[in-house]
């Protein structure tokens, strides 16, 4: 007997592959579409008890209408950010909704590691000059990260495994967060948001995005670090005004910028547009600057934490279906 039907968007093959065995051994009736979740294919869900969305889906009221009018009944978030999702208008209309909140905080911290390490000794730069058969070193110049101050901000899951990881490459780690972790003293320092960001060499985003981090960096902000700072997010793309950033970046007050989000990334990343042309002006004059190195939010994508979002997902249905409290409810 099927437990929970449930249609999944914004799905590529790799989805299908973790989502459907998951799916088979709990039960459950899964439908993939390709199509993001949003106001026009929330028809799709017709009929469905459950959908299970992304990051870049639609989950504000217009969509939420459509869906609850359908006969769904629960939203399966499997990210762990939340911020896409109209949660007064979900309670309002009924709508239970569950999340993977630590699907894998090792693959992000790592990906953050990877960012700050390749954007610093060029190593995408190095790469495609060894493939040219071009051996110089000129412009490849970096630094010992040892003895390197390193601003945190968001000592969350993954935030605490970046300041283990910093601290274990001999950074002083300097920590911003409205409620500070105990176990995060050994490897740092906890400071005021304005001392991180006057004297940290990287500054690295690891909060959740809401009304009070929203643009986070900005002009004003910006204004407060150091000259030549390196700034990574692998977190949230609203995190950053990307227009104060690019200003920023042509003065030289950012000496180097790494993401692997974006704010307006729904209608570019996890898409091949390699033979179509990118109309967002902002994010196509980021490309231009050999100084910032950007990945298309691929900082979770590893087997562990695909195993983990379809085990945690799957584990959400059946304690819908069960009537039971849902461990991981946001709604």
């Amino acid at each position: 007997m099927i437990a929970v039907k449930c249609a999944v968007f914004s799905t590529k093959p790799y989805d299908v592959d973790f989502l459907q065995k998951a799916g088979d051994l709990a039960g459950h009736e899964m439908v993939f579409y390709e199509s993001r979740l949003t106001e026009v294919t929330a028809k799709l869900a017709e009929g469905y008890d459950a959908i299970c969305a992304f990051v870049n889906d639609e989950l504000q009221r217009p969509t939420l209408v459509k869906i609850h009018q359908g006969g769904t009944k629960l939203i399966a978030l499997r990210c762990a950010g939340f911020n896409q999702l109209d949660l007064r208008a979900a309670r309002e209309l009924g709508l239970r909704a569950a999340r993977v909140p630590a699907y894998s905080p090792h693959a992000v911290a790592e990906h953050t590691l990877a960012l700050i390490l390749s954007l610093n000794r060029k190593i995408h730069k190095a790469y495609q000059r060894v493939r040219d058969n071009n051996f110089s070193l000129d412009g490849l110049l970096g630094f010992d990260l040892h003895g390197r101050t390193v601003g945190v901000v968001g000592t969350g899951t993954i935030g605490k495994n970046v300041v283990r990881i910093l601290h274990g490459f001999g950074c002083e780690v300097l920590m911003y967060d409205v409620t500070p972790a105990e176990d995060c003293l050994m490897f740092g320092n906890y400071v005021s948001l304005d001392h991180l960001l006057g004297n940290s060499e990287i500054i690295t985003l690891h909060c959740p995005l809401n009304d009070s981090t929203k643009y986070l960096v900005r002009e004003e902000s910006i204004c407060k670090m150091k000259p030549g700072v390196m700034l990574v997010n692998t977190s949230r793309g609203a995190l950053i005004d990307t227009s104060a950033v690019i200003r920023h970046l042509k003065i030289g007050t950012l000496g180097s910028v790494a993401l692997d989000v974006y704010e307006e990334e729904s209608e570019i990343f996890f898409e091949d547009r390699s033979q179509s042309i990118v109309d967002d002006d902002v994010f196509s004059r980021l490309l231009t600057f050999p100084n910032v190195l950007i990945t298309s939010h691929q900082a979770f994508f590893t087997e562990q934490a695909m195993h983990e979002i379809a085990r945690v997902t799957m584990q959400n249905l059946s304690e819908f279906e069960q009537s039971k409290n849902l461990s991981n409810s946001i709604c």
